[in-house]
């Protein structure tokens, strides 16, 4: 069994920001991660939003220089996956596929996982024509039809990515207007070999072996369009499963926390997006880890100073220390 102080879930940009804001501040940090240090930024080809690339960054790339941040400042980055949580005290003990782990405090930056449509096809053909990563999949159908389906930043971006591989592109989303940014669908629009299909839905994905079509449902219509790829971009949902019967989550599974990042149980923060109000940019995510950290990292030097009043016999009791402390 590991004991540390702080206990990171997840090494993404809010995950990586965190365990380097807090192992500087001079607490012992672990970040655990299931996959490879980027989280879900690792499959992007081009980072346009994150400070200090004004060429845009790959995701592959930023990672891992994330990592060696990290690392430097003292975090260990560890891959495992954390199947539940448990309270033990003033501790909380990660149930891991190794060894489990004692930390003193918890930062949960685990992300979202990719929204699934829910529709015939999508499983059945998933690495057979449905993909999710246009930069790792795109060259596999060059001079191919096709399908993108999702109207935000996400969607956009590897509709461009895979526009310098198919031969043609339809882009579908449910809404009236697309929720990219507007360079994003511009850049996008002019392009000769995209369609951008407005008020319209897959409601199935066809095929034999690999994908051979989609049917779109538009008003009353439905239609079959003949493809060879299908790439999905329609949101993410929150990695808050273990911690749902520990702290306080909103309706979409969100984490709720302070302006501090703290959430409803103490000693545990989140960061990223799998916090709620988060508004899901790469640059506010590092914010939001930043602030996590700080506040673990405070969170644990209260309670080692409480405990050491404990160990004295003058616990007054939190309101009358700082009375104290102040004077009064």
């Amino acid at each position: 069994m590991q004991n540390t102080d702080v206990v990171v879930i997840g090494a993404g940009v809010a995950g990586l920001t965190a365990a380097m804001i807090a192992a500087g501040q001079g607490v012992s940090t672990l970040v655990i991660e299931q996959l490879a240090p980027g989280g879900q930024i690792a499959t992007i080809e081009s980072i346009q939003n994150f400070p200090g690339f004004p060429d845009g960054i790959a995701g592959y790339e930023l990672g891992p220089l994330l990592q060696q941040q990290a690392e430097a400042a003292g975090a260990m980055v560890q891959l495992d996956t954390v199947s539940a949580i448990t309270v033990e005290g003033s501790n909380y003990r990660l149930v891991c596929a190794g060894e489990e782990i004692v930390a003193r405090a918890v930062i949960i930056a685990a992300g979202s996982a990719l929204r699934k449509l829910g529709i015939p096809g999508e499983v059945e053909f998933t690495g057979r024509g449905v993909s999710h990563c246009a930069a790792c999949d795109g060259p596999l159908f060059k001079g191919q039809v096709a399908v993108v389906i999702g109207g935000g930043d996400s969607a956009f971006d590897e509709a461009l990515v895979l526009a310098g591989y198919a031969s043609e592109i339809m882009l579908i989303h449910r809404g009236s207007s697309p929720s990219a940014r507007p360079s994003a669908i511009a850049q996008l629009a002019a392009l000769p070999h995209v369609r951008i299909l407005a008020d319209a839905e897959i409601v199935a994905i066809e095929g034999d072996k690999t994908v051979t079509g989609v049917s779109i449902r538009s008003g009353a219509e439905t239609e079959r369009n003949p493809c060879r790829a299908v790439f999905i971009y329609t949101g993410l949902e929150p990695r808050s499963s273990i911690v749902k019967e520990i702290v306080r989550l909103d309706a979409d599974g969100h984490i709720v926390t302070d302006p501090m990042m703290r959430a409803s149980r103490p000693g545990l923060f989140a960061a990223g997006d799998i916090r709620a109000g988060s508004v899901n940019l790469l640059a506010a995510v590092a914010g939001d880890a930043a602030t996590a950290a700080i506040s673990a990292v405070r969170y644990l030097r209260a309670e080692h100073e409480n405990k050491n009043i404990d160990r004295e016999g003058n616990d007054f009791g939190v309101a009358e220390r700082s009375r104290r402390a102040s004077g009064h």
